[in-house]
């Protein structure tokens, strides 16, 4: 009896010590961005892969249709405090709403003068008007507020703060220095969501021994600004913000109205964004594969056309792994 006893104690600790591992294990996973996250001892093989995916693509757009674009589902889920922005896809530090406005935004540039203009003999004084009408009469003067004086006279005041006053009772006035009006700031203008038409996604390609399959494991998605658009004058791609996957699920199904992959032959057959990537309804190419530089396939091979041929061939050799996998 006592042996029964013991063998029921023991088998209750196993127990608990499973469950309490299975938890730690299942939190670790989702801290990740994963969706459907795989156990570590199910998985075979494991590679992490970064994709490119340009939204003005033809397969890509009915992920980017007018007034649905997926980057306007995104942005609008931040402001309304629904989605949470990480700076980059180690998803450990994040961006407040406001530091991922100002990602999404653009700064107009202050007037100046074009070369043509400088050789023809003008100069930053002639911006707004310049000092005259261009026949030599003087420019008429500005009004309201327009002055730039450094200095103004006002009462002096003494110890008690009160104007002091000489013999005859008059108030005495001083003359004193005034700083400058700061410069106007800068006005900040958003980019409109056709504007933001580049991702990168994150996934592990996983193959699953328990289940004998390759998965495509997406755990975090990257909304950038085109290193193309005019209003990017830094000419290279800025993230605005990096997203976990398991977090844009939950917004795509709370907006199921927005968050649509548009099916262009069947208006009553428009798939959720979600199902979207679970069925893999996307184009894009690699541009990095996990290493041990962490260097894209442009920066591995030396040029970014090199890097497209390296990013065909890193695709036809997953497949042809898995391929292997199965056949022996």
């Amino acid at each position: 009896m006592k042996s029964i006893h013991t063998l029921a104690a023991v088998a209750a600790g196993l127990s608990l010590s499973l469950t309490a591992s299975a938890q730690e294990q299942a939190t670790t996973a989702s801290s990740t961005g994963s969706h459907r996250p795989i156990p570590p001892s199910d998985q075979m093989f494991r590679k992490s892969i970064w994709r490119q995916v340009d939204l003005r693509e033809k397969q890509n757009k009915p992920m980017f249709s007018e007034g649905k674009e997926i980057s306007r589902v995104i942005l609008e889920a931040v402001k309304r405090g629904e989605l949470t922005a990480y700076k980059n896809d180690s998803l450990t530090s994040t961006f407040t709403p406001q530091e991922v406005r100002t990602n999404s935004s653009y700064v107009d540039e202050a007037v100046k003068l074009s070369d043509e203009e400088k050789a023809a003999g003008f100069s930053e004084k002639d911006l707004g008007g310049g000092s005259d009408d261009g026949w030599g009469t003087p420019a008429p003067k500005k009004s309201g507020g327009g002055s730039t004086a450094t200095t103004k006279r006002q009462p002096k005041l003494g110890a008690n703060g009160k104007p002091l006053k000489d013999k005859k009772g008059k108030i005495i006035y001083e003359t004193v220095a005034v700083a400058p009006p700061p410069p106007p700031a800068p006005v900040g203008n958003e980019y409109r969501p056709k504007d933001l038409y580049e991702m990168e996604v994150k996934e592990d390609m996983i193959f699953d021994k328990k289940r004998s399959r390759m998965y495509h494991d997406i755990k975090s998605i990257t909304l950038l600004v085109p290193s193309t658009l005019p209003t990017n004058i830094s000419g290279i791609e800025k993230p605005i913000g990096t997203f976990k996957y398991s977090d844009l699920v939950k917004v795509f199904r709370a907006n199921p109205q927005n968050a649509i992959w548009f099916n262009a032959e069947n208006d009553a057959q428009h798939k959720n964004l979600a199902d979207a990537f679970e069925l893999w309804l996307f184009n894009s190419y690699i541009t990095k594969v996990s290493n041990a530089g962490d260097s894209r396939l442009d920066d591995i091979y030396g040029g970014a056309q090199q890097g497209i041929l390296a990013a065909q061939q890193t695709a036809a050799d997953l497949v042809e792994y898995e391929y292997n996998l199965w056949s022996f």
